[in-house]
């Protein structure tokens, strides 16, 4: 954290923390499949492709998820910007051919890994996250769904997600930010392998590996007894929702017969709370806690436990990180999984760029309420400014080709260095009882008379 703090000057290098290696991977094995399926295929160097990523945030930024791709390219209703950066067919082309893995050699790593086209990308990026950050005193662990409704042999069915379809991601998040500090994609069971027995807890204690001394929220398809005294064993806490089918719990706290609305029943342990609140006629919340030990009820209106209100209050960073992913979220349509776990990836990376940077800079645009978006524009227009800058000809949009125009000429008047000028009065090399004049810029020693004035531009 202290070494991705003191890294950020301006709004590209939080980025690059997260996407750094990965733009060498992308570059390589795109360019290996693009020179098997096409025939005028360009090799993609790192400019490039982070111009192409570039395209994908500024998309994100006015929400065109929705919009085609030739939409955006489009002189009267697509944006000028897309056009300055590549030409459309240019786009598509690396679209079609992006590549995350050498495609010969996956068939013998997918037999053992259903991650196997997109595993390495994925390793090196989720291994950076918790370096570059330290959460807060309470995490939260709940699932993230990533859109997708094409063929994956792991696509998942989550009804009360708001996209229903797609690759479920367990995720441990900071509540205070929705920084995710750790991520796996679940993949489903082994081929052969039996189902597999507390996979919340087994999920729980991998993604909090590494913690000490914070509090843990999750939901209750993860809370269990066992889980809680394991947490305690690696100095963390538990909060989180627990089934009323689970063995350890009492049976006074199952039963709702002759109950009162609003009304509280506790059960201790040396080291745990169990509560059972029942907020109306005929259902109960049941809540396992080994941070709180009081039967503590708050002075409001429904009379809610102090445990209660802090699950309450945690309970949703998983699922603010959905919402302000999927604010100015930079996917496109795809048939391809991979491509979709990238654009998730993208959307992450810079959500966090966003975090890391307040960090640094918390009065930063303090008085816009739109603050995100302007960092993702911002952010955008870094890495395809060097692309357009090198662009051999302008595109035919008048709009496109004053960009172009605007960032070339600016780029050339930055390469533009003169050479100091010397106040020594030299003898000129042709009249030697003659000497140069003070105010001519000194890099030929000539007087008046046999030196003149020129435009660089005309003249280079």
């Amino acid at each position: 954290m202290l070494y991705a703090v003191a890294s950020i000057s301006t709004l590209r290098p939080p980025f690059d923390l997260f996407v750094t290696e990965e733009i060498q991977l992308l570059c390589t094995h795109t360019n290996l499949h693009g020179r098997r399926k096409c025939e005028d295929w360009r090799d993609v160097d790192g400019v490039e492709m982070r111009a192409y990523i570039g395209i994908l945030i500024l998309a994100g930024v006015y929400r065109s998820i929705d919009e085609t791709t030739c939409g955006l390219w489009v002189d009267k209703t697509g944006r000028a910007i897309f056009r300055a950066t590549m030409p459309l067919y240019r786009y598509s082309q690396i679209s079609a051919n992006i590549r995350f893995d050498d495609k010969l050699t996956r068939p013998g790593r997918f037999r053992s890994d259903k991650l196997a086209v997109i595993r390495v990308l994925w390793e090196k990026w989720v291994a950076r996250l918790p370096l570059l950050f330290k959460p807060g005193v309470d995490v939260c662990v709940d699932e993230q769904l990533v859109a997708f409704k094409g063929r994956c042999g792991f696509r998942q069915y989550m009804p009360r997600k708001p996209a229903k379809y797609g690759i479920k991601i367990w995720v441990t998040c900071d509540v205070a930010t929705s920084y995710p500090w750790k991520m796996e994609i679940y993949t489903g069971k082994s081929p052969g392998s039996s189902r597999e027995v507390n996979q919340g807890m087994r999920v729980v204690l991998q993604l909090t590996e590494g913690l000490q001394g914070h509090t843990v929220t999750c939901d209750n398809f993860f809370t269990s007894f066992s889980l809680a005294e394991e947490l305690l064993r690696r100095k963390l806490a538990l909060v989180g929702t627990i089934r009323r089918n689970k063995p350890e719990l009492p049976p006074q706290l199952v039963q709702l017969r002759q109950r009162k609305i609003l009304s509280s029943l506790f059960a201790f342990t040396k080291t745990t709370m169990a509560v059972s609140y029942m907020p109306k006629q005929g259902k109960n919340v049941l809540l396992l806690s080994p941070k709180h030990r009081e039967p503590a009820v708050s002075d409001g209106e429904k009379k809610k436990q102090a445990a209660i209100l802090d699950y309450n209050r945690c309970k949703g960073g998983v699922d603010n990180l959905d919402k302000v992913v999927g604010a100015y979220s930079c996917r496109r349509k795809t048939s391809r999984w991979p491509l979709a776990l990238f654009y998730n990836l993208l959307d992450v990376s810079a959500y966090n760029a966003f975090v890391l940077w307040k960090a640094r800079h918390p009065e930063w645009e303090s008085t816009k309420t739109h603050q995100r978006r302007v960092f993702l524009e911002e952010l955008g227009h870094m890495p395809v400014t060097p692309e357009i800058a090198r662009r051999p000809c302008a595109p035919r949009s008048k709009a496109a080709a004053a960009i172009v125009a605007e960032i070339q000429q600016s780029e050339s008047e930055s390469e533009y260095d003169p050479q100091p000028i010397n106040k020594m009065r030299k003898r000129c090399e042709l009249c030697i009882n003659r000497r140069t004049a003070n105010h001519l810029l000194q890099l030929w020693s000539y007087c008046k008379d046999h030196s003149a004035v020129v435009c660089i531009s005309c003249h280079p």
